[in-house]
Formats: structure tokens, C-alpha cells, sequence
């Protein structure tokens, strides 16, 4: 399989029944091909029937070893460069290949704890907690900007894996970059995607946190400047307020700008110096 997944979130008790609806909402396994999803429910009903969970179940999945737990600091990186060749997946083929031009609108589902820790396609390690994402296509790793059309919310992501197969779904976000995009809750949007470059091998993530620092800074400006309209004055304290829209409004614009990975880098992707968490 071109994705690898993890299920080791999912808990069954005695006496207790899990709805299929709540376990695909509370797991995110509407991001798994329909026919993993099948295999899923069906060990899902073994298990609700003896009450003890299969330890099998992730191997008869084809699911990764889960390589960190969650709380442990999740490495950076590690992994290697990858296209790959063209897969099929629920009767759908999908052909990976870099594409500088890349610009699509789609939905954007999120994925989380019930991958956290594990191997992604290109072998570094998921971190639900960190700007990352999964697309079916796209050289891994790559950055791409995404932009969340209902609320023009913008980030820019670390491509590190497969995936989502299911509901032409264009790209499945880790945890954190939903909750920034403002969907979580929703569990899908539609975003525009859009390829910016090939990602630093190391897992280097200062370019997208400072990205997302820029945009929400401009958006926290904007929104200031225009609570406080300026109130006609004669005095002196008039051309201050004056003069702090203007200073306020300067600072959004060059807050909104976006600057290059390579700026960034001083040229090279090759830095080994990771960002700060979040």
C-alpha cells in the first residue's frame, strides 16, 4: 500500500458499543481506501462481540509500527526524497510526479492521534502537532500553500505523505494545521493548494511557521485597525491617531507579504536547525 496507517486509538470495552458513525468521526477513518474501511468495520464488530481487542488487527491492516507515543518529542525529518510510480487505489490510479504549477481547489479533510507516531509514505514520523500534510500526487517531501476559502485562513505545509482516497477528497492536514484553517470542527473545507518547493530533507519547519506567524499577525492588525476608527480631532492627538492607522496599516501589509523558502535558507535547503513547537 502506498499509505501506511495506524488504528491504535481505537478502544473497545465490555458492555460498550461504538456507532461505525462515531468511530469514523472520532478516528478519522474516512481517510483510508473503502476497502481497508470495510476490513476496519468488520474487525470493529469481531471485537464489540468479544469485548478484547485483536492485537492482529494493525498487521492484518498493513498498518506501520507506531514509533513514538504521544508526548514524546516526534523527530524531524529523516526520511528520503520520494516520487514514486503510478498506484491504484479503490479502482483509481493516481500518478505521482512534481509539477511546479501545481494550483487546485478541492476539500481538505484532517487526519490525527490515530496516525500520530507513526511512519508516513516518504518514512519520517507523523506529528499531528505540526504543519504537516498528506496528498495522493505530490513529491514528498514538498511545500504547498493552503488557503481555506470560506474564512481566506492561509498556511503553507510540509507534504510527508499519502493519502486521502476517498470522496476526491485533495488533501488530508494534520491536526494542527485544521485548527489553524479554523475546520477542525467541521472536519472538511474547501482550500485552494498551491506548490511553492521542494521541503528541507531535515524536517526544517521555520518557513512555514513563520508564514503562519506573518498571516495571523496582518489578519490581528487588520482586524485592530478597523475597530478603532480614527475620531476628527484638531488637536495634536489627532494626527498621533492619524499617523497609527497609518504606521498599524503599514505593518499588516508587510506582515501579509510572503517571503521564499530559499530567502529563508539563505539560498539551500539543507539546515538542520528545526523550529520551536508551537
Amino acid at each position: 500500500m502506498p499509505t501506511q496507517v495506524g488504528i491504535a486509538n481505537i478502544h473497545f470495552t465490555k458492555g460498550r458499543l461504538m456507532t461505525i458513525s462515531s468511530i469514523l468521526k472520532n478516528t478519522g477513518l474516512d481517510r483510508l481506501p473503502v476497502f481497508s474501511l470495510m476490513i476496519v468495520m468488520t474487525a470493529s464488530l469481531m471485537l464489540g462481540a468479544c469485548g478484547t481487542p485483536n492485537s492482529s488487527s494493525p498487521k492484518a491492516l498493513n498498518l506501520s509500527k507506531k514509533v513514538v507515543n504521544y508526548g514524546s518529542r516526534v523527530p524531524k525529518g529523516g526520511g528520503h526524497y520520494k516520487i514514486g510510480k503510478p498506484y491504484q487505489i479503490a479502482n483509481k490510479w493516481y500518478r505521482p510526479r512534481e509539477n511546479k504549477n501545481y494550483d487546485r481547489v478541492g476539500t481538505a479533510s484532517w487526519y490525527g492521534d490515530l496516525f500520530h507516531g507513526r511512519k508516513t509514505a516518504n518514512g519520517e514520523v507523523f506529528d499531528m502537532d505540526a504543519l504537516t500534510a498528506a496528498h495522493p500526487t505530490l513529491p514528498l517531501p514538498t511545500l504547498v500553500e493552503v488557503t481555506n476559502l470560506a474564512n481566506r485562513r492561509k498556511i503553507v505545509v510540509r507534504v510527508n505523505d499519502r493519502g486521502p482516497y476517498r470522496h476526491n477528497r485533495l488533501i488530508d492536514l494534520s491536526r494542527k494545521a485544521a485548527t489553524i484553517l479554523g475546520f477542525k470542527k467541521n472536519g472538511t473545507a474547501k482550500v485552494r493548494v498551491r506548490y511553492i518547493s521542494r521541503a528541507p530533507m531535515n524536517g526544517d519547519d521555520r518557513y512555514e511557521k513563520q508564514i503562519y506567524a506573518r498571516n495571523f499577525s496582518a489578519q490581528r492588525l487588520a482586524s485592530s485597525a478597523q475597530a478603532s476608527p480614527a475620531v476628527p480631532q484638531k488637536s495634536g492627538l489627532s494626527r498621533y491617531k492619524r499617523g497609527r492607522a497609518s504606521y498599524t496599516s503599514g505593518r499588516a501589509r508587510q506582515a501579509s507579504r510572503d517571503t521564499s523558502p530559499s530567502s529563508l535558507y539563505g539560498g539551500s535547503s539543507s539546515f538542520s536547525l528545526g523550529g520551536e513547537d508551537f
